[in-house]
């Protein structure tokens, strides 16, 4: 840790109720803001389930998985922008109109320390929020579940600030409610930068809870009177900070007792020795005991959070990927072949690749057949495919596309190798955009098909969508690492 634990201890506790110093620069705030992002708008149930493929099991991103009130998926709109799809539990908001107001106020933020709510969709009784994706999983995974290594010391102070810039830009907007703040709530996005999840600025339901974490973690007023304040979400900023310091989620009362007694050895995390000095460690927690306060006026706002933050930071000018070790478009990504022949867009490779694996990757895709479709008509829709495959393997593409088609149109089986086959012969029939199409297609039935991911990826190319083209190659390679592992 590089300090003497009795000596960062003498000052933790001192000078608890000071002034934070005010000293900051609005226009910070405003260089936050993000002009880029679409307007909030409305979704129908059947553009969300496309594009989580039926909100596919596969695509379940929220910690607690099927078994959660309110499921949380990864999805891919048309326009192949990366969203999370949040699907409320049926009764969770019975008044539409209100599940709209509290939306569409949400939606008017737009902030790069936010994963922005980029719409929603009322229709029946679903109810669903569609928030921007964050690719690189939540400070819970890299605080206390990591696997390639700990989040480094300056990492943990640059996610202590950019949080407290995001609630400070929340607070200036009139939203300073922020609901069951913790850990989980806190994503990664493709540059490796923390940023609040927007679905926090609304409850879990019109009536619900606004902590559901254990009882241990809430702000104390919260226990008396069941209702949150702007200054529960500060006693719940310094529980982070501790989770920040100690690399567990320990208990406030818990905490608060080691640093009373000067045992601050339990509570830091043993990854950060010799990363910090005395003085930033002494800082840090005098920042966490103001927020932990047991009486509300006695804590911080975020703006004073960010004005003590701020000259604490190490390591500013280092991106946040190097820090998370996380790697960044294509950087350090490695490619099977199929992987190189789509970053160089060479058809003839992928087309003998596809013609080798044939329809291995058919299996466990909804191929159902009861006994009724053995008809003729079955039978001739298999020729058909048939066919197409015969001309797919001649390379007369043109007559692949028409024989798959007709496969394709009558509807009573489904195969995403079949999409992929004649994704690539309208790729090479220079029809790009229909190429897209069939490779989504081929992605709604098999969400977690590297192949598909990968044929986007070609077909955005053709299109001279270069950045999306880099995701989607990107998340073909992710796939094909993942499935690799596996078998």
């Amino acid at each position: 840790m590089g300090c003497e634990c009795s000596k960062f201890a003498s000052c933790c506790w001192t000078g608890q109720n000071g002034p934070v110093h005010e000293d900051h620069n609005p226009d910070d705030e405003e260089a936050n803001e993000v002009s880029d992002l679409p307007t909030f708008r409305e979704y129908t149930v059947e553009q969300l389930r496309v594009a989580t493929s039926d909100f596919a099991v596969e695509n379940i991103v929220s910690e607690h998985g099927e078994k959660a009130p309110n499921v949380v998926y990864k999805g891919k709109m048309e326009n192949q922008r990366r969203v999370a799809v949040k699907r409320f539990n049926r009764s969770a908001w019975p008044d539409a109109r209100q599940f709209l107001e509290e939306a569409r106020t949400v939606g008017q933020l737009r902030n790069n320390r936010l994963a922005n709510l980029l719409g929603c969709c009322c229709e029946g009784d679903e109810r669903l929020l569609v928030a921007e994706f964050m690719p690189n999983e939540t400070l819970a995974k890299h605080l206390f579940h990591w696997e390639t290594q700990p989040m480094k010391w300056a990492m943990r102070l640059r996610v202590a600030l950019y949080l407290a810039q995001a609630l400070e830009y929340c607070t200036s907007k009139g939203r300073a409610l922020y609901h069951d703040l913790n850990a989980y709530r806190i994503v990664f996005d493709d540059d490796g930068n923390p940023r609040l999840s927007c679905f926090g600025l609304m409850k879990n339901s019109r009536d619900g809870k606004s902590y559901s974490t254990n009882l241990a973690f809430t702000p104390p007023e919260y226990l008396r009177t069941g209702r949150i304040t702007p200054e529960s979400v500060m006693y719940s900023f310094g529980t982070l900070l501790l989770d920040l310091l100690s690399g567990k989620h320990i208990p406030p009362s818990h905490a608060l007792d080691l640093i009373r007694d000067r045992n601050l050895q339990m509570l830091t995390d043993s990854c950060l020795e010799g990363q910090f000095s005395n003085d930033d460690g002494t800082e840090l927690v005098r920042i966490a005991s103001r927020c932990l306060q047991y009486e509300p006026r006695e804590r911080p706002n975020p703006k004073s959070l960010v004005t003590a933050l701020i000259p604490l930071q190490k390591e500013t000018e280092v991106p946040s990927h190097v820090l998370m070790g996380i790697p960044v478009n294509g950087e350090s990504m490695s490619l099977s072949p199929l992987g190189e022949a789509c970053l160089r867009s060479d058809l003839t490779a992928i087309h003998e690749i596809l013609e080798k694996l044939g329809y291995k990757d058919d299996e466990g895709a909804a191929t159902e057949l009861s006994f009724q479709m053995w008809t003729n008509q079955m039978q001739d829709t298999l020729n058909s495919k048939k066919k197409g495959d015969v001309a797919f393997r001649h390379k007369d593409f043109r007559a692949a596309i028409e024989c798959y088609s007709q496969f394709i149109d009558v509807g009573t089986m489904v195969s995403p190798t079949v999409y992929a086959r004649r994704c690539l012969s309208y790729l090479m029939s220079d029809m790009p955009q229909e190429a897209l199409n069939d490779a989504v297609q081929a992605q709604v039935i098999s969400p977690i098909w590297h192949i598909a991911s990968y044929l986007q990826a070609v077909s955005l190319f053709a299109l001279g969508r270069e950045n999306e083209a880099q995701i989607a190659l990107k998340e073909g390679a992710v796939l094909e690492e993942k499935k690799n592992a596996t078998s």
